[in-house]
């Protein structure tokens, strides 16, 4: 019998790759043939093809929400991108495709449909981006990270969470300790600006690290090409993009300072670890950011502060209030229930490329149950 294939697309950030690597790994265990389709330079090219996977460029627009002369150029690699995805679908005739969203996934998705093949999306944030609603009423569901998302004109909306990138909750602390150089006499502060770094954070830090330094240790992941000079910064440890180690760091962590993308939000709410968010502001955004970061302080499963009322001394004040309020904090995140996203992602992808009655997400529980303890 022939395998069945299973072409993947989403981009422009971290957050929409990360979240396909533990169904791509499944997927492949299994014996699907997977293929990812994305843009020629952006983050997920990076990411996928050490994976081996065949990876597929096609043309992309950025889709603006502002005026632009651009936006009229872009219409047009957008254009490309469709006749691009609709032959891709053609050749490949992959039983699905699964979007993560960017706005690399539109020409995809959109070329896919008008070949005849079926789509699943799955949409970050606590409401759709504009991506995502363009899609929505040409795939045949929506899966969502947050129980409250509503998408118009969907067929079908799905709550299942994000699935956690492989091996993410089995870092060890002292090897996370030993990569960063840290002897872990301190609370061990983890900081992490998002796949792009974040400058606002950035500069905060480093104003604020002789403060810092004398409360915590830390671990600053600040972004390619924002690495600095600290000369006599004992206790401070830079880096700018982690991958593998990424899981040892975390589990090193005591505290956390985040953005609030989604994907990342969850997984800190999953490794329970206490954190406050910065989410990135209107200027730079829709303010989707801002809506997880609220939901999630809702919940009490973070502390949150907006990047307007960042300060140095603000910034001091919010983690050692965090710092206090920790061990109820994590309370609140262990009990905190989290669907199984996995195993409900792929019944989804086994439902609509119709094939196989469950086998996938059987063998994911089966597979989780033999993994280590992450404590």
């Amino acid at each position: 019998m022939k395998a069945p294939r299973i072409l993947f697309t989403g981009g422009g950030t971290a957050g929409h790759v990360t979240p396909n690597l533990a169904l791509i790994e499944r997927l492949r265990a299994a014996g699907w043939e997977v293929h990812y389709a994305g843009s020629r330079s952006g983050i997920e090219r990076s990411l996928i093809e050490p994976l081996g996977l065949p990876y597929h460029v096609l043309p992309t627009g950025k889709l603006r929400r502002y005026l632009s002369f651009e936006n009229l150029l872009d219409a047009f690699r957008v254009l490309a991108g469709i006749a691009a995805g609709w032959r891709l679908a053609r050749r490949l005739k992959p039983n699905l495709v699964f979007s993560k969203g960017g706005f690399v996934s539109v020409p995809v998705v959109l070329g896919a449909r008008l070949a005849g093949v079926p789509v699943l999306a799955h949409e970050s944030d606590c409401t759709p981006g504009l991506a995502t609603r363009l899609v929505a009423p040409r795939v045949a569901a929506v899966c969502t990270n947050f129980p409250d998302t509503r998408i118009a004109g969907a067929r079908r909306v799905v709550y299942t969470g994000t699935p956690l990138r492989p091996g993410l909750l089995t870092g060890s602390r002292q090897r996370g300790l030993e990569v960063a150089g840290l002897a872990g006499a301190k609370p061990v502060l983890l900081v992490v600006g998002g796949s792009l770094g974040s400058q606002a954070l950035n500069a905060c830090i480093r104003g604020a690290l002789p403060r810092l330094l004398e409360r915590y240790d830390i671990i600053h992941i600040c972004g390619r090409g924002n690495v600095q000079p600290t000369a006599g910064s004992a206790g401070y440890a830079q880096f700018e993009f982690v991958a593998e180690p990424y899981r040892d760091l975390l589990a090193a962590a005591d505290l956390v300072l985040s953005r609030a993308g989604a994907n990342g939000l969850l997984e800190l709410i999953q490794a329970r670890k206490p954190t406050l968010l910065v989410p990135l502001g209107t200027a730079a955004s829709r303010g989707d950011q801002i809506e997880n970061a609220d939901w999630a302080a809702r919940q009490g499963l973070a502390r949150r502060v907006l990047e307007a009322e960042l300060t140095e001394d603000r910034l001091l004040a919010e983690l050692d209030g965090l710092f206090a309020d920790r061990d109820a904090m994590q309370a609140r995140l262990a009990a905190f229930e989290a669907p199984d996203s996995e195993r409900m992602l792929l019944e989804l992808i086994e439902e609509v490329a119709g094939w196989g009655p469950g086998q996938l997400a059987a063998s994911a529980t089966d597979q989780r149950l033999e993994e280590p303890d992450s404590k």
